[in-house]
């Protein structure tokens, strides 16, 4: 059985940090699974920790009045999901739903932080890796978007 610092080695998110760096996170770890169906978090509860996907696909859902969850996208083994504990109010802005069995890396916010604020250059380094994440997230609803409404809607540039 790998520890959990081994398993952060092998995600690529952050495997390739320094190890002094993944022993510190592994103390922020813990090995996580949940059931096909099972939320992993809810839009607008209190967002606390951050998942490292091993195993499984989660979707990234909003709700729409009268239409139900709208799957916005979804993340898959080696993956990321969950950055809305970097940043206040610490809410989670969607829904993450398993859409099948998940196996995770759940990284304690808190905790995290806390290594943060202790170690500039780690935060530093977790924030650049983070802000990528949700700027290509932000892409990718993007193109969502055009997809839905298509470029006949599209802004002049």
């Amino acid at each position: 059985m790998e520890t959990l610092e081994q398993e952060l080695r092998s995600h690529g998110f952050v495997g390739d940090l320094p190890s002094a760096y993944l022993t510190l996170l592994a103390g922020c770890a813990a090995n996580v699974q949940f059931r096909a169906g099972t939320f992993l978090f809810r839009e607008g509860t209190r967002a606390d920790r951050c998942y490292l996907l091993r195993a499984g696909k989660v979707a990234l859902e909003i709700t729409a009045l009268g239409r139900g969850p709208l799957i916005i996208q979804t993340v898959a083994a080696g993956e990321v999901t969950g950055f809305s504990w970097l940043l206040e109010p610490h809410l989670w802005q969607f829904d993450g739903r398993a859409l099948e069995p998940v196996q995770a890396v759940a990284l304690d916010g808190e905790c995290v932080r806390a290594l943060c604020e202790d170690d500039p250059r780690l935060g530093f380094e977790l924030m650049r890796r983070f802000a990528n994440l949700a700027a290509g997230r932000l892409q990718s609803a993007r193109l969502r978007l055009l997809d839905v409404y298509g470029t006949a809607h599209a802004a002049p540039r």
